[in-house]
């Protein structure tokens, strides 16, 4: 298959993506939150949408056009160990082995099975050639090369066994933002949608914010009163309960706004339900900071017109083609192989 055919696939799978029909996406959505419940249908739907914002023409196209694919190689077999910790994120992985005119042999997440073996049906409907393209395995053994995805845990287990191949193995990752004190109630609205979305569990989500006032605390604070329904999910409102009487327990300062926790801290991955800050004195000691840091930060959320290299608010969660994690070109990686 050449790489103008897999393209046109893809771009007609986020055309179905986009056109499912009421009746199977009210069953798919049902066995999807049926096998992980935090899953729910707004984000499964946010999900989706970027799915489809990754499968429009242009962007395809846009993406590529900075490498050169040939058509005439021998397809590597390459093994995936997908993530799940938000619906689809291991898709990104999937699209970039087949463009790459590679094979895709697939570890699915026990977390998101039911989602990622729709589209991966869909796509072999669409093009059955991809059928000898991707495979879904159990055990991903004697592959030319792999990429895993993982805790920092998991990843020394990875570098183990697959190590000696050429791979990616991705640690665990977050993102912060910079608070600069001259944020807009809107700027701090959609910071909102990058600290809650998805409950919190992608890289992409907001786990810290540096300020250079404890006075900016309540501004936030009063600006995030419209993500309260994250509190009505049980899950969610389970990690709230317990980090909020472990603080309580243990006589930690914090704030509470009921369904956010917000505590100082050094540290950059904050547990689910809560969000840590932490005070900056000038612009040049906090971006030394970041950059000893940076090997574990995924996003840095900010204004861009006084934060250099920062995401605006409201879109870390919002990533294109071209946007690799890790800042590790997957694309280039898989097109050595060949």
């Amino acid at each position: 298959m050449i790489l103008s055919q897999r393209i046109a696939a893809f771009v007609k799978l986020g055309k179905v993506i986009q056109e499912i029909d009421a009746e199977t996406k009210e069953e798919l959505f049902w066995r999807v939150q049926n096998g992980n419940n935090w899953f729910t249908e707004e984000y499964i739907i946010s999900a989706l949408e970027g799915v489809v914002l990754f499968l429009q023409e242009e962007n395809l196209n846009k993406w590529i056009q900075a490498y050169e694919i040939s058509d005439k190689v021998t397809p590597k077999s390459v093994g995936v160990l997908m993530a799940g910790n938000i619906p689809a994120v291991g898709f990104h992985d999937l699209l970039t082995v087949l463009i790459s005119g590679n094979k895709a042999c697939v570890k699915l997440s026990s977390s998101d099975t039911v989602l990622m073996s729709w589209m991966i049906n869909q796509l072999i409907e669409i093009n059955p050639k991809f059928s000898d393209l991707i495979s879904i395995e159990e055990m991903l053994k004697g592959k030319d090369a792999y990429i895993a995805t993982g805790s920092d845990n998991s990843a020394r287990y990875f570098n183990y066994y697959f190590g000696k191949y050429p791979s990616i193995i991705r640690q665990n990752r977050t993102s912060v933002a910079v608070l600069t004190g001259n944020e807009s109630s809107e700027d701090l609205k959609n910071l909102g949608k990058d600290i809650f979305k998805y409950f919190g569990l992608g890289c992409r989500n907001v786990s810290k914010v540096y300020l250079k006032s404890e006075n900016q605390l309540q501004q936030l604070l009063d600006n995030l009163e419209e993500f309260s329904f994250v509190g009505n999910h049980h899950k969610y409102h389970n990690n709230y309960d317990y980090n909020k009487s472990i603080y309580l327990v243990n006589n930690e300062k914090h704030l509470d706004n009921g369904f956010l926790l917000v505590k100082e801290s050094n540290e950059l991955v904050s547990p689910i339900s809560v969000l840590y800050f932490e005070l900056y004195e000038s612009e040049e000691a906090l971006f030394e900071t970041l950059e000893s840091l940076k090997e574990k930060i995924q996003c840095l959320v900010g204004n861009p017109e006084a934060i250099q290299g920062a995401i605006p608010f409201g879109n870390a969660q919002n990533p294109m083609p071209w946007d690799y994690a890790d800042e590790v070109d997957t694309l280039q990686f898989l097109i050595s192989l060949t």
